[in-house]
Order: C-alpha cells, then structure tokens, then sequence
C-alpha cells in the first residue's frame, strides 16, 4: 500500500533548503577547501623534507671532509715537527760546542755570528714545539697529569728558569711569593707552560721596567696567574684577537721579534682544558697584564691525599 503525504507535510529533496541548507552547503565548501589546502601543505612539507634530508646529507659529507683535512692537517704538523727536531737540535748542539770555545777561541765577529745562529735555533725549537703542542690538543691526544704541587716551588722553578736568558739589565724579572695559596692539584707543567709564554712574551717587548708574576686566591676556588710588564702595550683593539691561532700584532717592535703566533693560542686551549680561561688588558706604551684562572682542584679528578698526605680539603 502506498502511503501519500499527509495535509501540510513538506516534500522530501536531497538537498535542504532554507538557511540550514546553506549553512550545510557553506560548511561543506569550507571542509572541501581545507582539505585542498592541507593536501598542498601536505605536498609542500614532503618536498621540504626531501630538501632536508639532502641538506643533511651534504652537510654530513662536509663534516666529514672537514674532519679528515683537520686530521690531515694535524698529522702533517705532527710529523714536520718531529723531522725538524732532530736538525735543530743539532745546529743549537754544535753553536753551544763553539760557544764554549771546545774547538778553539772565536773572534767577536765569530761569537756574534755564532750567538745569531743559536739564537734563531731556539726559536725555531719553540716554534717546532709549539706546533706539535697545537697537533696534540687538535687530535685530542693531549694527556693532563694532575698532582698536588706548592706555588714556591713552581715559581722557584720558573725564577731559576728565566734568570740566564734575562740579559737586559734595564729589565727586572720579579716574582711575588704566593701567600696563602697552600697546595693545588692541576697538571703543573701545563700551567708552567703557559706562564713561560707569558715571560717569555713580556720580556720580548719590554725594553726598561719590570715584568711582574703573581698568583693569588679568587672566588669559587679559582687561582688568578698574572704577568705584568711594563712595555710597548696592544692597543684595545687588538686584545679581542690575541689568543687565536697564528695571530701576530703588527708594530715595528713586533715586526722585529717575529714567533709562530701560536703560544698565546695554545695557552688558552690549555687553560680550557684545565677548566679556565685566559685574557689580557694592556694600555698602549703603558704596558701589558696576561692572566691565567684555573681551578685549584682539577675538575673531575679525585685528588686523594694531598702534599702531606693528609685528607685533601679546599684552600
């Protein structure tokens, strides 16, 4: 039997009419076009991603190709620095044996000559170890050694040291007697290493004055080196740069004692390596302070019995 609409009923339509038939229509427009727009969002992030696993792919390659130069590299320092070792360590050998007249006297021409020869011999000594310090710390081959050591006997060592090369008698080396610093534990011989390039450097440009060393406490368990002159000076402009690789100031002073530009740079991987850092102030014919801060205690390491062998405990 078929049942016919009753009195008032509307007819049937797939599609409604009225404004809730249009807001239906509207939403479903509105659906359809996110959803287009999402499917080029989509597209576009697949793209991207492709990119990006390209720009890695590359990058890794580069990575790659820079630390195998950078292995290179240290390799050939490390080798050229043990081929030049052995020649100049004869030529400084054979300069001393003249020197100390073995084979018969010199004249003054002869003996200034000579003194050239050995002088520029260890220069290029250092230079060579500089080198091969700066291939060590690269390959990540640098061994720390810590030990518990007084701050007397280091700057005794120090003062023993420098006293035969300091030979411009209008230039004093002075050393401050550490006070209350008692023992440290840290690898000595790299913080003497870095305190010599210190000297070293400061009696380089100092013509008249001092060069002045101290060692004092300072918050969180730090101890501050400092070496003070009283020479030519680096103007504010050139501090920010000191402590990079192969940097060298350019003054006529500076042009006239020439180095690798690497001692300054090694001391500052060194101090890193120590947990500290470096830095410099310095007024243009004033003078110059380098400073070393570094832990007294390593960090990381256990430092056991100190000195005397009792319980070590903090300064």
């Amino acid at each position: 039997m078929k049942l016919e609409p009753g009195p008032g009923a509307a007819p049937h339509s797939g599609r409604g009419h009225g404004p809730e038939g249009a807001e239906l229509h509207a939403l479903r427009e509105l659906l359809a076009a996110r959803d287009s727009e999402v499917e080029h969002l989509n597209t576009e992030l697949a793209e991207t991603n492709k990119g990006v696993v390209v720009l890695y792919a590359e990058l890794d390659e580069k990575a790659a190709q820079l630390r195998e130069a950078s292995e290179l590299k240290s390799r050939f320092l490390s080798y050229m620095s043990h081929e030049f070792r052995t020649p100049l360590g004869s030529i400084s050998s054979i300069s001393r044996i003249l020197l100390d007249e073995l084979d018969g006297p010199l004249s003054d021409e002869q003996r200034r000559q000579v003194e050239f020869i050995r002088g520029s011999s260890a220069e290029l000594i250092d230079m060579v170890n500089d080198l091969l310090d700066l291939a060590r710390v690269e390959a990540g081959r640098i061994i720390v050694s810590p030990a518990w050591f007084e701050m007397l006997d280091l700057f005794a060592a120090l003062r023993g040291m420098f006293k035969p090369i300091v030979q411009n008698a209008a230039v004093r080396l002075l050393f401050d007697e550490p006070q209350d610093l008692g023992t440290l534990y840290t690898d000595d011989k790299k913080i003497s290493q870095i305190l010599r390039n210190y000297i070293s450097n400061a009696l380089k440009f100092t013509q008249r004055g001092e060069v002045h060393v101290q060692a004092r406490s300072i918050e969180n368990g730090f101890v501050e080196f400092s070496v003070s002159d009283t020479g030519i000076g680096i103007a504010q402009e050139h501090l920010s740069a000191l402590f990079k690789d192969y940097v060298q100031l350019d003054s006529p002073v500076q042009r006239k004692l020439r180095g690798s530009g690497l001692g300054l740079a090694l001391s500052q991987r060194f101090a890193e390596i120590l947990g500290g850092s470096v830095s410099a102030s310095s007024v243009v014919g004033v003078g110059s302070t380098f400073y070393l801060r570094v832990p007294a205690r390593l960090p990381g390491a256990d430092p056991g019995l100190d000195a005397t062998g009792a319980e070590a405990h903090g300064n």
